[in-house]
């Protein structure tokens, strides 16, 4: 089944990205050619998509009303990886494996964010269970700003048993948590192999998921609120992971 991805900036990096099936772009019949649109529409016609103009209703329809931005890509599904395909990226990248894992995380803007974090500090893969979590949809797409288009995903069956896999890959995993016998994410050093674990929303990692960690740690707060965001945390986490790493592959202005 086609899916329909909309929003200048998911529907620029999928066609820039190149991993997807793309069909057709349609475009609103009032929409001006220039700033972004016109970006969108080059990019589009240097890769050969076909572009149509179509009533505003159309648009709305093929969204589910979601804000557009007066465009929609027709594409074909999203391109998922196996597990060893991110180990693989890192090795190629001559770097430490450095991956997200998602623990049944289900709102879509917190999956984007993280997705677009991620993109930002290179891991070289996110992990989410296949069942009862969010996977990447148009809307995950939309709150990533198109940076899932240039990720690589994995959808495991069992994530426990995924994780099982990279602790037999000496991948470390670390859970971020919450509690006062949990250290702070500055009393270790994250510059290793790495899987940052985030649990979902509301509920935090799965038991068998948090036994399954090799280190639990916090991020301090000084405020009256007890907890952060799952996308806000889980931010904060990779950038630190990062920046263990000396801000590696980033070049310096």
């Amino acid at each position: 089944m086609p899916e329909f991805l909309y929003g200048h900036w998911a529907v620029m990096e999928a066609i820039r990205a190149g991993r997807r099936s793309i069909e057709q772009l349609l475009l609103t019949e009032t929409v001006d050619d220039k700033g972004v649109v016109g970006e969108v529409t080059a990019a589009a016609q240097e890769r050969g998509i076909k572009i149509q103009r179509v009533p505003r209703r159309i648009i709305d329809d093929l969204a589910g009303n979601a804000n557009h931005q007066n465009m929609v890509l027709r594409v074909g599904p999203y391109p998922y990886v196996e597990l060893e395909d991110t180990l693989q990226l890192a090795s190629q990248r001559g770097e430490k494996p450095f991956l997200l894992l998602l623990d049944l995380l289900k709102d879509p803007q917190n999956v984007g964010v993280l997705l677009r974090v991620a993109d930002a500090v290179g891991v070289h893969g996110v992990i989410v269970q296949e069942r009862r979590s969010v996977s990447v949809t148009p809307s995950v797409v939309n709150a990533s700003s198109g940076a899932v288009e240039h990720l690589h995903v994995v959808q495991v069956t069992n994530l426990v048993n995924a994780m099982k896999e990279l602790k037999s890959q000496d991948v470390w995993l670390v859970g971020l948590d919450i509690g006062p016998d949990v250290p702070p994410i500055d009393k270790t050093d994250l510059n290793m192999s790495i899987g940052i674990v985030m649990g979902s929303e509301g509920e935090g990692m799965r038991r068998l998921v948090r036994d399954t960690c090799d280190l639990l740690l916090s991020l301090p707060m000084r405020g009256n609120v007890a907890s952060l965001n799952v996308a806000t945390a889980g931010s904060i986490a990779l950038y630190s992971a990062w920046q263990a790493r000396g801000w590696q592959g980033w070049e310096h202005a």
